[in-house]
């Protein structure tokens, strides 16, 4: 069986913008990487029910996001002054996508309209607090995606802060709730328990995980553990990347650039406790992004730095991965969608 995904990638040295690549499952292969789209530093990418591709953009030194339609044609951009998200997702419920602006500390809603274009709708700033690290010096908003009832969660680097927010049909934001993380931690993504009762929080500053209880009747979060993602003798830079959950919630997967590792965690029944039964190099440079396919039978897992794919497969009874490729070309990619 073979299975599409999509590229997200930096154009800085080689890569031209979005990319599209093929899964053998049955051969275990990765191939036939293909250029889909032209574009400036598509770094995230989203994909809504009707195959509608959203990607950050940057057009004229403004940034943004992107849609395009489900052959890749270009609908139209919203961008304004400054620098580009880091992040979108798509709300199919409501019909909107969200955004994460890293460099502005700023959250973007934007209407999808009915040809799939979009249309800003509200913005949201935070002005709380930073934290201790060099990378805080001011909010960093990196993530911005959906809770399991529904409210907008997001992942604030700068501030150490975990914002929940209530989103009317119309697109605006009301926050609801605000979880502080340990000072220097620099929640970057996130991700939840299938049951909905417990979420897993990646800190990019500080290399750890930190699972929290998560209450839907008020959309608070409740510190339950905090987890190294990393070994106890590592003492070189390392920063958190990216972090996905299985679907049946026994497994979770988290990546570290600098050691440039994929660190598994076996979960609790309950969900609440996590334990590293894994370390498995990448075999190559900053480990970015990483997704599980959709029979989860597989991991890929991109390499910004040394622009190469490695391909692992997935033991569903006892979580771990057993590298079946490595050395794909995949230039500057940094996001991986299936």
């Amino acid at each position: 069986m073979t299975t599409k995904m999509l590229l997200g990638t930096y154009t800085r040295r080689k890569s031209e913008g979005v990319y599209s690549l093929e899964l053998d499952t049955d051969k275990k292969v990765l191939s036939n990487l293909t250029l889909v789209t032209k574009e400036d530093s598509p770094t995230y990418l989203a994909v809504s029910d009707k195959k509608n591709l959203y990607t950050v953009t940057s057009i004229d030194g403004q940034g943004g996001a992107a849609a395009y339609n489900s052959q890749y044609e270009f609908l139209n951009a919203v961008t304004e002054e400054g620098a580009p998200l880091c992040y979108i997702a798509v709300d199919e419920k409501r019909q909107l996508a969200y955004g994460s602006n890293y460099h502005k500390g700023e959250v973007n809603v934007y209407k999808i309209n009915a040809d799939g274009s979009l249309s800003a709708t509200d913005a949201v700033f935070h002005q709380e607090e930073t934290g201790p690290h060099a990378n805080q010096d001011k909010p960093h908003v990196h993530y911005t995606d959906l809770t399991p009832d529904g409210r907008l969660i997001v992942c604030d680097l700068g501030t150490d802060g975990v914002y929940t927010y209530d989103v009317s049909d119309e697109g605006k934001l009301t926050r609801t709730a605000l979880f502080l993380t340990a000072p220097g931690t620099g929640p970057r993504h996130l991700v939840f328990h299938p049951d909905g009762k417990h979420a897993y929080i990646f800190g990019e500053l500080a290399n750890t995980v930190i699972v929290a209880a998560y209450d839907a009747t008020t959309g608070t979060l409740t510190h339950v553990q905090t987890i190294s993602t990393l070994p106890s003798d590592f003492t070189e830079f390392s920063g958190g990347a990216a972090i996905r959950i299985s679907n049946d919630g026994r497994f979770l997967y988290a990546s570290n650039r600098g050691h440039n590792s994929l660190a598994v965690f076996a979960v609790t029944e309950a969900g609440a406790q996590v334990e590293l039964i894994q370390l498995i190099s990448t075999e190559g440079d900053h480990p970015r992004d990483f997704a599980l396919d959709p029979s989860e039978q597989f991991i890929v897992c991109a390499n910004q730095n040394t622009d190469n794919l490695s391909l692992y497969e997935r033991d569903a009874e006892q979580g771990t991965l057993t590298l079946v490729q490595k050395d794909f070309y995949a230039p500057e990619t940094v996001c991986v969608l299936f």
